[in-house]
């Protein structure tokens, strides 16, 4: 019987190692992954900075140089980005992905890509991806030891569904997703207005800590004829949705420089020679969820309309990492109803519905707007309404400046309150479509010269008397109504009339007050009014706080205080908690904090508050929604506070009287985004860490006279070892 038991359980042990022996596919010859590349020509001049110029006869060419040259600054980054995309992190990263695959179905990516890509997606957007990849899978070829097995070839569609996956998180569907998986989650279901006339509520925008922050000016505004705008969009300075900064240039009319993802091939905000955008994110209720009533006798069907109607059924499986070659196959289901993906969850099934859902264009019109060159042709490309949110902030030679709070408005029933979750078993409330662009707000040379947006209510987007109205908005579009503080700065610092000037703008950019209207010092102000005298600590912790002046320079000796208690309370479990208890908790924590690492609390804001990069260690101003934008997120117990987040890739952009264009811009770090090795690594971070720019090159004699290096990955005297030489 032990001989028959140990039989057995070597047999199980066989099969299992059988069954979870899943190694990656070997990476195809570099001949084959290389083929393409032979269709396209392209120079790639780095300057000094490392910033590549790439120049190309077709915008396609410009793309397969682009891919090359940024996955020779982050090939690591790309790579996690299409293995992403793919729903195949897991294979790599083991159980802490699996949720991402999971999205990733969930969301239909690939159902939709194999639904729409091949008649929905135009020949010259094809082109630039296929293109994209090309430069890719050349890079893999030349360097297969960087190369994750498995992995390539990369394909055309693996760029196309990661804006499928990707633009819909830019308004928060992820919030959405975590909240509906919460085993905690009770419903909180809206009542229909027919019989009680009960007015939808505008939803005020969540998390104003990170955000961005965009200004355009005028000529007549600005005081010297120039038109300027400032691009200034809040980041993590690093991983998959970090900036990296490119110019493209092709004879088919492509000029663009600016800042784009890993895995990227166009510029997502940034300017050619005859205008430019930024981009902020605006807060817009987008995404509605629905109470599913399952069927007892079958749980694959819900109640819709007076009758049962069957889910629509995915089972799926997701390859989790274990130890080397084996990897676990989770089995999962995933159900769809009429609405759209259906989430299980302890205390209900919800269907989500959300901006995004189905769609297939974001590259199209990414792309449309680098080919723009008026605004004519800007609109055009606007008017496409692919990108589910994202606000722009637009400004151009010609002088024309504009505030397009653009998203994906869902043309739902009016009077419910669609914040709320919805019943699922009607079907007159699952929406269909979108309102058309011509009603998505937009303001468009106002009166005062000047629009702005620090994610605050779109009601505020300029500082003169033609501000949009919330009277003319329909509430079911969801519109936020609330502001940041970097909004209440902008308005403070503006009045309509005095010049905005170039030096007006920099002050405005790196103010780093809070202003008395913002909710950050309005919890300080609650902090201020506990009577700790029991306590003498946190009593003259309380006292350096009322001498406070709102500052958050790197001299101030109470910023410390203020920005570390507010960052306990903003980043614990129950943010929306100021009862006496939790502020006293987060001010001892502080206090404690600040004694034990430096003996003191009134400490410079600048000796916590630091940019760390290699061997660069400075100082910084600014922090959590200040208009110099510095955040510190998700750093392990014990790491110093240093930033994370807020301000990277910047630009301030200018047409002279003369239409003549010139540009200041910087990086918080350089170009090369994850060669530690590179005198690329950090050669930017003293130039941000001390508000400091460079010019941007933009003429093609000037990038060549200044060019360290000029190559193309095509070249048979190239070495790929190159990308690292000194200036």
């Amino acid at each position: 019987m032990k001989r028959l038991i140990l039989v057995l359980l070597f047999a199980t042990l066989l099969y299992t190692t059988w069954w979870l022996y899943r190694p990656l596919a070997e990476q195809p010859p570099a001949t084959a992954l290389s083929a393409a590349a032979e269709n396209y020509q392209v120079e790639i001049m780095r300057d000094h900075w490392g910033i590549p110029h790439i120049k190309g006869a077709r915008d396609a060419d410009v793309s397969f140089g682009l891919a090359y040259a940024h996955a020779e600054d982050d090939f690591e980054t790309i790579q996690e980005t299409l293995a992403a995309t793919r729903g195949v992190l897991a294979r790599y990263r083991g159980k802490s992905a699996a949720a991402t695959d999971y999205i990733v179905h969930l969301l239909n990516v690939w159902p939709t890509i194999r639904e729409r890509y091949r008649l929905d997606v135009p020949a010259d957007v094809k082109a630039l991806a296929e293109a994209y990849v090309a430069g890719l899978n050349l890079y893999a070829a030349h360097n297969p030891e960087q190369t994750w097995p498995g992995l390539a070839p990369f394909r055309a569609e693996d760029v196309v569904a990661g804006f499928i996956f990707k633009t819909p998180f830019f308004y928060s569907l992820d919030k959405v997703l975590l909240d509906l998986f919460d085993d905690q989650r009770q419903a909180e279901l809206a009542l229909d207005p027919a019989p009680t006339e009960v007015a939808w509520q505008a939803r005020p925008a969540g998390n104003t800590e990170r955000g961005s922050n965009a200004l355009a000016v005028n000529a007549r505004r600005s005081g010297d004829d120039t038109t300027r705008l400032l691009i200034n969009s809040h980041q993590p300075m690093t991983g998959p949705v970090a900036w990296y900064e490119a110019h493209l240039i092709s004879d088919e009319g492509l000029d663009m420089t600016g800042g784009l993802f890993p895995g990227t091939p166009v510029i997502l905000h940034g300017f050619n020679r005859n205008l430019g955008w930024a981009n902020t994110v605006n807060h817009i209720d987008l995404a509605d969820s629905y109470v599913l009533t399952r069927n007892p006798d079958n749980e694959l069907q819900y109640w819709l309309d007076g009758q049962w109607e069957d889910f629509f059924v995915r089972e799926i499986e997701i390859e989790v990492k274990l130890l080397g070659p084996f990897r676990y196959p989770a089995k999962r289901r995933v159900l769809e109803s009429r609405h759209g993906p259906v989430i299980e969850g302890k205390n209900g099934s919800f269907a989500l519905r959300y901006a995004g859902i189905g769609e297939i264009r974001q590259l199209e019109q990414y792309y449309r707007l680098n080919q723009a060159n008026n605004f004519a042709e800007f609109m055009a490309a606007m008017r496409i309404n692919a990108l589910p949110s994202i606000n722009y902030v637009y400004a151009d030679r010609d002088d024309n400046i504009a505030f397009i709070h653009n998203a994906q408005y869902p043309k739902r029933a009016a009077g419910w309150d669609w914040s709320k979750d919805l019943p699922g078993d009607r079907s007159d409330l699952i929406w269909d479509g979108y309102r058309p662009f011509s009603e998505v707000p937009k303001l468009v040379n106002p009166q005062s010269g000047l629009v702005f947006n620090a994610n605050n209510t779109p009601y505020s987007a300029t500082d003169g008397p033609d501000n949009l109205r919330a009277d003319d908005f329909p509430a079911s579009m969801g519109l936020a109504t609330d502001h940041t503080n970097r909004a209440w700065r902008i308005m403070e610092l503006t009045d309509g009339e005095s010049p905005m000037g170039k030096d007006q703008i920099l002050a405005l950019k790196f103010d780093t007050l809070y202003s008395p209207k913002s909710d950050h010092y309005q919890l300080i102000e609650k902090i201020m009014a506990l009577d700790m005298h029991a306590e003498p600590r946190l009593q003259e912790a309380i006292e350096l706080l009322r001498t406070w002046n709102r500052a958050t320079d790197q001299q101030n000796p109470h910023a410390a205080l203020a920005v570390l208690t507010l960052r306990k309370i903003l980043r614990s479990d129950t943010p929306d908690d100021h009862s006496p208890t939790k502020l006293k908790g987060a001010l001892l924590d502080t206090v404690d904090y600040l004694l034990g690492k430096f003996g003191r609390l009134d400490v410079a804001w600048g000796e916590v508050n630091r940019l760390i990069r290699g061997d660069v260690n400075m100082p910084l101003d600014g922090g959590p929604d200040i208009l110099r934008a510095i955040y510190s997120f998700g750093l392990p117990a014990g790491e110093p506070a240093y930033a994370t987040h807020g301000d990277t890739w910047m630009a301030l952009v200018e047409w002279a009287p003369d239409g003549s264009l010139s540009a200041d811009v910087v990086h918080q770090f350089g170009s090369a985004t994850l060669d530690a090795n590179s005198p690329h690594y950090a050669d930017q971070a003293p130039l941000f860490a001390r508000k400091q720019w460079r010019k941007a090159l933009l003429d093609l004699d000037d990038i060549r006279a200044a060019a360290i290096q000029s190559y193309s990955p095509l070249d048979k005297s190239y070495s790929p070892s190159d990308k690292s030489r000194s200036p």
